[in-house]
């Protein structure tokens, strides 16, 4: 996809608020060291942060995060990302930061701004920038969570727009940078077959799941504001939701596949108590910073439904945790049986009937399963995957292509304000008014309430632990 009008002009800096903290460590100097190995790392990088490390103390924290992504395998790409560094210390707070900030950047006249700080300093964060004069042609990347519900998701947006125009605004979901994701679209508008079974007529249920084999890994006191409804089914399912959901662009370009995903996730029926289970690992409580009496979900599993011509009436069931079976991402797309049984194996008496497989992590994969006949004088047979994608090498890494995009001004991979709001709105029913929280054992695929969720429809497709990454 490209967009239909004339190319921005490119950022001439980069400022990254929250440069000493883990997002910065882990993600950004990485997808910046992969942007120099690429040529493409050609402004000024300066480092925002209150905790006074100094640049010298920057740069081997700049080091140690690449080196701990993989191998520094181009030593001269490192120097010219770490010579490109530069450090601005103070309180977010304290209006004197961002005159420094000002001073620093000299005669830099289209900053983009990364926020990779705590969701509760965006505001003041975007605030500081206007009050300071550093937003007339800059742009402001922000990370998710964007609000923690509707009303706060509208007060972002709004404070964000006061500051900056909706163009100059690129909220992050780095789910929707992978290959993998990126291809569903393809997939779907690129191939003519599809289009006449793409719909209510033929599709019995899809399944989305993203599951993890590990748990929260030290951040108790993060999840314990978050839970797994707001961190991953908001976002990254719904996103993934509107993909395999939205109707054709009305044209090659990035707006008009927002214009249809904002639609799709207009249409999302919100959620009720009765289509939602909450789960919560054995052990979750004794996680530092969690609450001895925690009622925080770390696995989700939900019936969701589109209210559009198209997916009238069909289930949508999402489900994601920490410390299931395996660590995956996968959709199942489940058609509809045959009208008339002519074999005694047909589905749905042998199972599952025909279905679309994306596999989107950590491996990814496109697969259509049909059954074939056995050999033999019975008709009888089995249901074979007809593999139409397998993992390619040479993906870029997510972040990036991100930051990348960002600073060319190209929003096609991020996510537009009524999007935001829309998939908020499908939740907010569910966000305080629930059932407890069910407890599963690590190692599973969650509570068995979640299997009476999807049990009139054939029940969970688990990814295969063969192909995914088990703990």
């Amino acid at each position: 996809m490209t967009n239909k009008v004339t190319a921005e002009p490119r950022s001439d800096a980069l400022v990254v608020f929250g440069a000493t903290g883990d997002l910065a460590h882990k993600k950004i100097f990485p997808a910046l060291y992969a942007l120099a190995k690429q040529g493409a790392l050609d402004v000024p990088v300066l480092g925002v942060a209150s905790s006074n490390l100094g640049l010298a103390r920057l740069r081997e924290r700049a080091v140690d995060g690449v080196r701990q992504s993989g191998p520094i395998d181009d030593p001269a790409a490192l120097e010219h990302m770490l010579s490109r560094l530069a450090y601005v210390n103070g309180r977010y707070e304290d209006p004197e930061t961002f005159r420094a900030l000002k001073r620093a950047l000299g005669r830099v006249e289209r900053p983009a701004h990364y926020l990779a700080i705590p969701p509760k300093l965006f505001a003041t964060v975007i605030e500081g920038l206007g009050a300071a004069g550093l937003a007339g042609q800059a742009r402001v990347i922000v990370e998710k969570p964007f609000g923690r519900d509707l009303a706060s998701a509208r007060e972002l947006n709004r404070v964000a727009r006061s500051v900056f125009p909706e163009d100059a605004i690129f909220r992050i979901d780095h789910f929707l940078a992978k290959e993998a994701i990126m291809n569903i679209l393809y997939f779907r508008f690129a191939n003519s077959f599809l289009e006449p079974i793409w719909n209510r007529n033929f599709v019995a249920s899809v399944q989305v799941t993203l599951s993890e084999a590990f748990g929260v890994e030290g951040r108790g006191p993060f999840y314990e504001t978050a839970g797994c409804l707001r961190d991953v089914v908001q976002n990254h399912l719904f996103q993934v939701v509107a993909l395999l959901a939205m109707e054709p662009p009305g044209y090659r370009g990035f707006g008009a596949v927002h214009g249809e995903t904002a639609d799709i996730l207009q249409a999302m029926r919100p959620l009720d108590p009765g289509n939602l289970v909450r789960g919560q690992y054995a052990g979750y409580r004794d996680e530092p910073g969690v609450a001895k009496d925690s009622d925080v979900e770390t696995f989700c599993a939900l019936r969701l439904f589109i209210d559009s011509w198209r997916w009238e009436g069909v289930p949508w069931y999402l489900r994601s945790g920490k410390h299931l079976a395996a660590t995956a991402a996968e959709v199942i797309v489940t058609l509809k049986p045959p009208p008339q049984r002519l074999f005694a194996d047909s589905a749905p008496a042998t199972g599952r009937a025909n279905y679309l497989r994306f596999r989107l992590a950590p491996n990814s994969a496109v697969a259509l399963a049909a059954r074939v006949k056995s050999a033999g004088e019975d008709f009888v047979g089995e249901q074979r995957e007809l593999y139409l994608l397998d993992e390619r090498p040479g993906e870029e890494a997510p972040y990036a292509r991100l930051l990348g995009d960002a600073m060319a001004g190209n929003g096609s991979l991020f996510t537009r304000e009524d999007a935001v709001e829309a998939a908020w709105a499908a939740v907010d029913p569910v966000l305080e008014t629930h059932r407890p929280v069910a407890a599963y054992e690590r190692g599973c695929w969650g509570p068995s309430q979640a299997d009476e969720l999807i049990a009139g429809d054939g029940g969970w497709h688990n990814p295969r632990l063969a192909d995914a990454a088990a703990d």
